[in-house]
C-alpha cells in the first residue's frame, strides 16, 4: 500500500469518525437507567440513588458484557496471531475494526429499531455485531487492506443488522447465541468476498501463510479467552431460567468438542498426531454449534451431543474441505471460518429448529412461549401469561411447534442468501483499483503497514520454501487456521 494509499485511509477514517460523532451528538443519548435523577423529590431514595429494579438487571448484565468484550478484543484478535508475518495486523486491525463497528453498529440498529438510547444492553449487542465481520475478516486476513476492511464492514454491519430485525421481529425466530445471525452470515459473507478478490498471488504466497511456533502459541491465547467466555456471548442476552440452561448448554457442549477434537484430529493424522490447527478452532466450534438452542430445554445429553457433532465437522472441514475449496472452488479460507463459523452455524440452526418441531407446552412449560413468542396460542388463561407477556410480544400468532420448526429454517437460508449474494457485491467493490489491493510481497506480511521489529521477525530469506515447516510438513497440508 503506497503512502497516497495510506494517506486516502486516514482520511476516510477521520472522516467517518468524525461522522460519528456528530451522529451522537445529534441523536444519541443515555439509556433511561443511565440518566442522572434530577427530581429532587426522590432525593434519599432509592430511586433516586438509582436502585431501582431495572438498573438492578442492567447490573446483571454487565458482566456478561465483559466477557464478551474479552471475547471480542482479546479472544478474536490473538486467534488470528498464527500467521508468522502478520501478527501485528491480526492483532491490532483487529482492535480498530472492533472499536469501528461497535460505533456503526450502534447507529445502524438505532436507526432500524427507531431507539437511539445507548445503554449496557447496546454495549452487548455493539459487541456481538463487531464479532460478525471479525469473523469475516478471518476468511480474507492477510489479503485485504485496512481501507477495504472499513469499506467492508460498513456494507456488512449493516446487512447483518436488516437480516437480523427480519429473523428476529419478522419472522419470529430464536437464536439466543446468534450462530445464525453472527456465526454462519460473518462466515459465508467473508467467503464469498474472499472468493471475489481470489488470485494467484495468493497460492504464490503460501511461504508466507504459515505458522512458528510462538505464532501457534500466541493464537492458542485467544482460543482459550474465547473457549471460557464463550457461555456468556451464547446467554448474555436473556436472564432467568433461559440464561442458565444457555450457560450450562453452552458449558457441555464445549466439552464434549473439546475431547472429541482430540480424537479425530489424532486419527486422520498418518502418525497419530494432534494438529494445532484443530486445537485452535475445532475446540471452539461446540459454542457455535449450540448457540441457537442453548437456552432451551434440549437436555444435557443435547448439548453434549451437538458439540460432539460440531468437534467432528470442524476436524474434518480443516483436513480435508479447506484444501478442495482453495483447488476447486478458488475460495481461500485464511483463517478456515467456514469450519469454525460456518458449518458448526449451520448445526446450530438445524439443532434449534429440530427443537422447535419437538417443543411442546407438557414438556417446556411456559418457558415455551417466552423462547417462541410466535407459538403462543391465540386465546390464552391470563395467568398462564406471565412469561410469554414479558418476551415484547408484538402479536399473537398461534404458531404449531412443526411451523415454528420451519421459520427456523427460513431464517436460515434467509441468512445464506443475504450474506452471500452481499458478501459477493461487497468483494466487486473491495477490487476498485485506489483501495489498493495488496499483492505479491505484500499479502500475508505486515511490513507494508507497520514498523517492524528487527529482531525476531522473520526475514524474507528465512521463510521456509513453498510453506514447509522444520520436520517438512506444510502447514497447508495440514490446514489453515480460522477465526
Amino acid at each position: 500500500m503506497q503512502v497516497k494509499g495510506k494517506r486516502i485511509f486516514m482520511f476516510v477514517l477521520m472522516l467517518v469518525q468524525c461522522a460519528f460523532i456528530v451522529t451522537f451528538v445529534l441523536c444519541v443519548e443515555y439509556d433511561n437507567n443511565a440518566k442522572p435523577n434530577i427530581d429532587k423529590n426522590l432525593q434519599g431514595s432509592e430511586s433516586a440513588q438509582g436502585k431501582t429494579p431495572e438498573n438492578g438487571r442492567v447490573m446483571q448484565t454487565y458482566p456478561s458484557f465483559q466477557d464478551v468484550h474479552v471475547m471480542i478484543y482479546i479472544g478474536f484478535g490473538f486467534l488470528m496471531t498464527f500467521l508468522k508475518r502478520y501478527g501485528y495486523s491480526a492483532v491490532s486491525i483487529n482492535l480498530l475494526l472492533a472499536s469501528f463497528c461497535a460505533q456503526w453498529a450502534i447507529i445502524v440498529r438505532a436507526a432500524i429499531s427507531g431507539n437511539w438510547t445507548v445503554g449496557v444492553m447496546e454495549m452487548l449487542t455493539a459487541d456481538f455485531a463487531a464479532a460478525t465481520i471479525l469473523i469475516s475478516f478471518g476468511a480474507v486476513l492477510g489479503k485485504t487492506g485496512p481501507l477495504q476492511l472499513l469499506i467492508m464492514a460498513c456494507i456488512e454491519i449493516v446487512l447483518a443488522q436488516v437480516n437480523e430485525h427480519i429473523g428476529v421481529h419478522i419472522l419470529h425466530t430464536a437464536d439466543v447465541g446468534e450462530s445464525m445471525f453472527i456465526h454462519a452470515f460473518g462466515a459465508y459473507f467473508g467467503l464469498a468476498v474472499a472468493r471475489v478478490l481470489y488470485s494467484e498471488d495468493i497460492e504464490r504466497a503460501s511461504g508466507k501463510e504459515g505458522a512458528v511456533y510462538h505464532s501457534d502459541l500466541f493464537s492458542m491465547i485467544g482460543t482459550v479467552f474465547l473457549w471460557l467466555y464463550w457461555p456468556s456471548f451464547n446467554g448474555g442476552a436473556v436472564e432467568g431460567d433461559q440464561q442458565h440452561r444457555a450457560f450450562v448448554n453452552t458449558y457441555l457442549s464445549l466439552l464434549a468438542c473439546t475431547v472429541t477434537t482430540f480424537i479425530v484430529s489424532s486419527l486422520v493424522d498418518k502418525r497419530g498426531k494432534f494438529d494445532m490447527v484443530h486445537i485452535q478452532n475445532a475446540t471452539l466450534a461446540g459454542g457455535v454449534a449450540v448457540g441457537t438452542s442453548a437456552h432451551m430445554p434440549i437436555q444435557p445429553w443435547g448439548a453434549m451431543l451437538l458439540g460432539t457433532a460440531a468437534g467432528i465437522i470442524s476436524v474434518l472441514g480443516y483436513k480435508y474441505l479447506t484444501p478442495l475449496m482453495a483447488s476447486k472452488l478458488r475460495i481461500h479460507d485464511t483463517c478456515g471460518v467456514n469450519n469454525l463459523h460456518g458449518m458448526p452455524g449451520i448445526l446450530a440452526a438445524i439443532g434449534g429448529a429440530v427443537a422447535a418441531a419437538m417443543s411442546s407446552k407438557e414438556t417446556w412449560g411456559n418457558s415455551l412461549y417466552s423462547i417462541f413468542t410466535a407459538m403462543e396460542p391465540t386465546m390464552m388463561n391470563t395467568t398462564m401469561t406471565t412469561n410469554a407477556m414479558t418476551a415484547n410480544v408484538t402479536e399473537v400468532m398461534g404458531r404449531s411447534a412443526m411451523e415454528q420448526g420451519g421459520y427456523q429454517m427460513a431464517a436460515l437460508c434467509l441468512t445464506l442468501a443475504i450474506a452471500i449474494v452481499g458478501g459477493v457485491i461487497t468483494g466487486f467493490i473491495l477490487k476498485i483499483p485506489f483501495l489498493d489491493n495488496p499483492t505479491g510481497d505484500l499479502l500475508f506480511d505486515d511490513t507494508d503497514q507497520w514498523n517492524v521489529a528487527d529482531e525476531g521477525f522473520p526475514n524474507s530469506g528465512e521463510l521456509p520454501l513453498n510453506g514447509k515447516s522444520g520436520d517438512g510438513k506444510s502447514r497447508d497440508d495440514t490446514q489453515i487456521p480460522m477465526l
